[in-house]
């Protein structure tokens, strides 16, 4: 297949003159057939010619792609990348929040453009903190292990008796209070935090309550430096400080930021800071419905102020069918979310759509025994080197080894999607709904899917807390991600208890 990138030769966009000795239309359906026939991987760099302007916009300052779930959102800023590459001369950031998706994006490049390849640097945001403060010569201590046994001795003195335990006795969630709400946002006094909006957060925190948070938190880091160890906010804190200090050492010509919804307020502001707002500095991409983290943040709080054309919502789905879109957007359609524009947007959003050969295939079994013979039985099934767009997602490490365990005691060949770098290899991709992000499959299956969702364990007719609500609605928002991964076949398997 030959390959789409922003300097190839294409057919011209639609609307635009035609010298007449070209059937422009039929070109088009031509290479999106061709693609669609190629491996995944292929078709993961297929950009259709409709994007190529996008790709090649010239943004006076900061921009941001959006858009739903399928409209090509990461196949743009890849290529947005080569593009920039091809015509700057110094060095490129592109960044994401999950480790694995940076080697993918590499090899891809590399096929796409292998002349610029080498000056794109494709890190995860951690990753690159670390060895920016490295180079920079501030010390690092992360020790995630260690620093979550400070947090439990905290919670065990602070948090256990507190008024905490009215709304949510569960550690887990305060953890992620002070991960994404307060230091995720850089508050460093009582009354910031009093006052500021827990975005995504759904219980509502009278000022006693913020104020044993406040209690716990406080706990927390004095065990922690007294332990002498960094958590992972810790280094994008260290990285913003050092990087609003000495920003002209360290400036690169782009930074791409993609699933920046992932992404906390300050990491935002760490790459912004990389480049401020250059002409084509920076371009940040992702959708608020795909959210698999709590807590958020608008772009205004870190500073970013996206004009005009600089903020483009794509419509088109160029992924899934209707069939597999339709169900996707069950899970969420009544979950309407803020981005991180600020606008309010309805879970089930209307999309324009150009694939409509996928399906859905439902399995309902007794047992989990019976269902995962099923799971078997149609993974056997897939014809010679099928295997190798297909991909088996689930909602936990733990249900991934019973998966791996279970795939290669019946011979089928398993490459975890941690260890994926982008090639062509002929084994069932397996990994979490999380790692999914940014990666397409022909072929979904979803093993005990509804599972998943937290509301499966509270009594039937019980009242939900708030918290509850909040963990349901993330499970759903991140199911809907993995869903939204098929191309042409989404297997949702389920035990009927």
């Amino acid at each position: 297949m030959t390959q789409t990138t922003p300097s190839s030769s294409r057919p011209q966009p639609q609307g635009e003159p035609s010298d007449g000795l070209f059937d422009l239309e039929g070109l088009r359906e031509a290479a999106l057939e061709e693609a669609l026939r190629a491996p995944i991987e292929q078709w993961m760099t297929f950009l259709h010619p409709d994007q190529i302007a996008l790709v090649r916009r010239n943004w006076t300052g900061p921009a941001r792609i959006s858009g739903p779930a399928g409209t090509g959102k990461t196949v743009v800023g890849l290529h947005r990348a080569a593009h920039l590459a091809q015509r700057t001369t110094g060095r490129l950031l592109y960044v994401t929040f999950a480790n694995n998706l940076p080697r993918v994006q590499a090899t891809f490049l590399r096929t796409m453009s292998p002349a610029v390849a080498d000056r794109v640097d494709f890190r995860s945001l951690h990753s690159w903190a670390q060895e920016f403060l490295h180079d920079s010569g501030v010390p690092v201590r992360l020790h995630g292990e260690k620093a979550q046994t400070a947090f439990s001795l905290a919670w065990k003195h602070v948090g256990r008796n507190s008024r905490l335990t009215e709304i949510d006795p569960a550690p887990g969630y305060w953890k992620e209070e002070i991960d994404h709400v307060i230091k995720g946002r850089g508050l460093t006094s009582f009354e910031e935090y009093a006052t500021v909006p827990r975005r995504r957060r759904r219980a509502s925190l009278r000022r006693p309550h913020r104020q044993a948070v406040w209690a716990l938190y406080e706990a927390y880091e004095a065990l922690r430096v007294e332990r002498g160890v960094h958590d992972f906010n810790d280094v994008l804190s260290l990285a913003l400080a050092e990087a609003l200090c000495d920003t002209a050492r360290h400036r690169f010509a782009a930074v791409i930021v993609d699933e920046v919804q992932d992404l906390t307020l300050i990491g935002v502001r760490l790459l912004h800071a990389l480049v401020g707002d250059a002409p084509n500095g920076l371009l940040l991409v992702g959708d608020g419905q795909q959210a698999v983290y709590p807590g958020g943040f608008r772009l205004s709080d870190a500073g970013i102020d996206i004009r005009g054309d600089r903020g483009q919502v794509l419509r088109t789905n160029y992924r899934n069918s209707k069939e597999i879109l339709d169900t996707a957007l069950g899970v969420v359609a009544e979950d309407s979310f803020e981005d991180i524009d600020g606008l309010r947007t309805p879970g089930r959003r209307d999309v324009d759509l150009t694939y409509h050969d996928g399906n859905v295939i439902r399995v309902s079994k007794p047992t989990p025994a019976e269902h995962d013979q099923a799971l078997l039985e149609a993974l056997r099934d897939l014809p010679p080197g099928a295997r190798a767009d297909t991909a088996v997602l689930c909602p936990s490490k733990r249900a991934i080894g019973h998966y791996q365990r279970l795939l290669e005691r019946a011979g089928i060949s398993v490459c975890l999607l941690e260890h994926y770098d982008g090639r062509p290899v002929d084994a069932v991709k397996l990994g979490s709904y999380r790692r999914a992000k940014g990666l397409e499959f022909k072929r979904v299956y979803l093993p005990e899917h509804a599972a998943a969702l937290a509301n499966g364990s509270r009594p039937p007719h019980a009242e939900a807390s708030e918290t509850e609500l909040e963990r349901n609605e993330l499970a759903r928002s991140q199911l809907f991600v993995a869903m939204t991964r098929a191309r042409d076949l989404l297997w949702l398997g389920s035990v009927n208890r």
